[in-house]
């Protein structure tokens, strides 16, 4: 796999895509069939469209287009993504024209048998083409330019990481290089190495260059076809991931990356919301309820379910549900529960241990207030009070508060007697805002799960 052949990958990607698609579909006719297919008009039909619904849904997601950089959980959730639009189109389509083109039959095993294969395939490329380059094959070959720690990363980055097929073939930067073999000599040289050594991207940092020397690498790479990469630093002023828009000519840079302001991405959200925990409701709450409500009216008095305003998204209030684990005490509303805390009963710390107080939360998931998987809601006193000493704690009421999070399956959650244990939290979860796929919800969700069978150390 030599270095040209990157530009076939897409076409490698979309043929093997179809080829999965039709032999999921054929597969399942001809077994269920008695091992026979028949071709008829309607057949061909059938076979047009499905393929053609593939290919436009594709599209719209550049489901093909896999940058180098780009990591198995970010390709597997664009898929997931593609695949989702495209069954509500095919289920749609079976309704809405079912007297002129064939219904999709076995349609959830079909599919089922689809995705699964989709899947398998691009992982399986996305193993092969790494390994490949690895060994040096289906390269791309860089320089960078610049000084500071923006080029110094870089540098450790494209040493770390064979699997992307960066090749390396030299360090820029007016200052010594301090006996780096990278090294070749003063920006001013870059352009004549280029041109020698059929460079196919240069990354630049602009520290320690002037605007002129940037401006006129930016022309000379365009003159020759070079792609040319800038690598600003803006440590300790932004978060790790930036979004660029350009309003006509001017460029504008959001400080934080948010999937979920991807009206498409929270719809997504939304649907797997309300699916799983319509399910959990269906499945474990219905017969879960009686028996815990038993036990929990049998070892002290009071209510069933604790009700309590937290604050949820754009800090709006909402009364959150669970299963009461303490004897009816006045500072509910006010007391975290610490570990050995007397308040609690003994079938509340079974509950609390197993995470099991928090399934009325599903509730609310289907009230909209909160989503499975998100940063956890805190009473409406400890909002008030890290508010003022966390910078990004309101960060975390952009987006729905979550049964379970990134930062609770990472240990930390329950009592958080000082700010830097809220202030860790904190950033797990906008970590989690700014990295959200549905992929990692369910991840966080197995975690979880395991979590709740093992017992959780910090849930008391």
């Amino acid at each position: 796999m030599a270095i040209g052949y990157s530009r076939y990958l897409n076409a490698i990607y979309i043929l093997g895509d179809i080829f999965v698609l039709n032999f999921s579909f054929l597969a399942v006719s001809f077994v269920k069939n008695d091992m026979t297919v028949k071709v008829d008009d309607s057949f061909v039909v059938h076979f047009l469209y499905i393929n053609l619904i593939w290919l436009i849904t594709n599209v719209i997601f550049r489901n093909h287009n896999i940058d180098r950089i780009m990591g198995a959980e970010k390709v597997l959730a664009n898929l997931l993504k593609t695949v989702l639009v495209y069954s509500l189109i095919l289920i749609s389509l079976n309704y809405l024209l079912a007297d002129v083109i064939r219904p999709v039959r076995d349609f959830f095993i079909k599919y089922s048998l689809f995705v699964l294969l989709l899947v398998g395939w691009r992982m399986i490329m996305l193993m092969i083409i790494s390994f490949f380059r690895k060994r040096g094959l289906n390269f791309r070959r860089v320089i960078i330019v610049g000084n500071g720690q923006a080029a110094a990363d870089m540098q450790s980055f494209l040493g770390h990481h064979p699997e992307l097929g960066y090749r390396l073939q030299g360090i820029f930067q007016d200052s010594p290089g301090n006996g780096d073999p990278a090294w070749k000599g003063p920006v001013e040289n870059v352009q004549e190495f280029a041109a020698t050594n059929a460079t196919d991207e240069i990354y630049c940092s602009n520290s320690g260059m002037s605007k002129q020397q940037v401006a006129d690498l930016v022309k000379y790479c365009d003159r020759n076809m070079i792609r040319f990469r800038l690598m600003p630093d803006f440590r300790g002023i932004v978060s790790r991931k930036l979004q660029i828009d350009f309003y006509e000519s001017i460029p504008v840079i959001s400080l934080r990356n948010e999937p979920l302001e991807n009206m498409v991405n929270r719809v997504l959200k939304r649907t797997f919301d309300m699916v799983f925990s319509f399910l959990v409701i269906l499945l474990v709450i219905s017969w879960l309820v009686p028996v815990v409500a038993i036990l929990i009216k049998a070892t002290s008095p009071g209510p069933v379910f604790f009700r309590q305003r937290r604050s949820g998204k754009g800090n709006t209030q909402f009364t959150c549900l669970k299963f009461r684990t303490m004897v009816v005490n006045k500072q509910a509303d006010e007391r975290q529960a610490t570990k050995d805390d007397v308040r609690i009963t003994r079938v509340g710390r079974f509950l609390r241990k197993t995470n099991l107080d928090e399934l009325p939360q599903f509730f609310n998931v289907m009230l909209g207030h909160m989503s499975v998987v998100g940063p956890r809601p805190h009473m409406l006193r400890h909002t008030e009070q890290y508010s003022k000493l966390i910078d990004k704690f309101m960060v975390r009421h952009l987006i729905k508060p979550g049964i379970t999070g990134w930062a609770q399956v990472h240990g930390l959650r329950g009592e958080t007697s000082d700010a830097t244990k809220m202030e860790k939290r904190v950033e797990y979860d906008v970590w989690y805002i700014e990295n959200w796929s549905l992929l990692l919800d369910l991840k966080i969700i197995l975690v979880t799960f395991v979590k709740m069978v093992s017992g959780d150390e910090n849930a008391f």
